[in-house]
């Protein structure tokens, strides 16, 4: 609940953050030029209830809420990309008990200087959390997840090449990664080994090379954005591709109604998976879709 709570309180500052810097109501001409905030926000739900069902089955019902809020910068030479992605879900099974579906907290900044046409010298930053804890299975309550266990912080240094407006293809050939996992101590004991640290270490550092590749494409109502990130970690395995993919797909049904499908695709091998009871955990492809009809609005400019 209390994550949940933290989503909305993040709604409510993306919007107050946006109504202060309106280009309509701020009469600083820099600012109407320059800046482009924006926040796109969907909210979907769905209840199902059964009595007396022959066909058995079970109740329940589910809420699944994201946030985009963006800010971008651009004068002269330089361009400033900000993005702020929160999302939250989950299933409440009257058999089952309350299960998250969705959890993502996510932060992009790149900031670049134009060498020439559709190239500039780029920095990149991206964090990548969660909200609330996750858990193995309903019944152990192993903790596999949480706020800073794990997080990744990255930062590299490349160039941006922008053949179309819709394209970015960022090549960051110093990158540096930061792995982070809080300590669950006996309660959890092997979490850190789960995503590849140390019992003792918070903190693991990782030097490499990175390929980001923004696109998107707009038809009328329907909206489709990717972002795709590979990554080599020079210190340890480079031949070993981190891959991170993340698609969304947006199909307006009316101003406040619309149907979206977000999709995540992680492959890192130094997060293990124990894909069956007892089995020896391993490293694997992880996917995640979500499909969902409800409200959807944007405030400001569109992304």
């Amino acid at each position: 609940m209390k994550r949940i709570v933290l989503l909305l309180c993040f709604l409510f500052a993306a919007v107050s953050l946006y109504a202060a810097s309106d280009p309509e109501a701020d009469t600083t001409a820099a600012k109407v030029k320059y800046w482009k905030p924006g926040i796109a926000t969907s909210v979907g739900f769905s209840q199902m209830s059964l009595t007396n069902w022959a066909a058995g089955g079970y109740g329940q019902i589910s809420l699944n809420a994201f946030a985009d809020a963006y800010a971008d910068y651009e004068k002269g030479k330089i361009v400033w990309k900000n993005e702020l992605q929160a999302g939250y879900g989950f299933i409440e099974s009257f058999e089952d008990g309350y299960q998250k579906s969705d959890d993502r907290l996510i932060f992009d900044s790149k900031i670049g200087y134009k060498a020439v046409e559709k190239l500039y010298i780029s920095a990149v930053f991206n964090f990548r959390s969660q909200f609330a804890k996750g858990y193995n299975n309903k019944t152990d309550k192993i903790v596999v997840s949480d706020f800073f266990a794990p997080a990744y912080l990255s930062l590299g240094i490349g160039i941006d090449y922008n053949p179309w407006k819709n394209l970015a293809i960022n090549f960051a050939p110093l990158t540096g990664k930061t792995v982070m996992v809080k300590d669950y101590g006996v309660l959890t004991p092997d979490l850190r080994a789960r995503y590849g640290n140390a019992p003792d270490q918070f903190c693991r550092f990782e030097l490499g090379a990175q390929l980001k590749v923004d696109g998107k494409v707009e038809v009328k109502n329907f909206k489709v954005s990717t972002t795709l990130v590979l990554f080599s970690d020079y210190l340890n395995k480079p031949q070993n591709i981190k891959v991170t993919w993340d698609v969304n797909a947006d199909a307006k049904l009316s101003e406040l109604f619309s149907v979206t499908l977000r999709t995540n695709l992680i492959y890192d091998d130094n997060i293990k998976i124990e894909k069956k009871p007892g089995q020896e955990p391993t490293a694997g492809v992880q996917f995640r879709e979500i499909f969902s009809i409800g409200f959807a609005y944007t405030i400001g400019n569109k992304k």
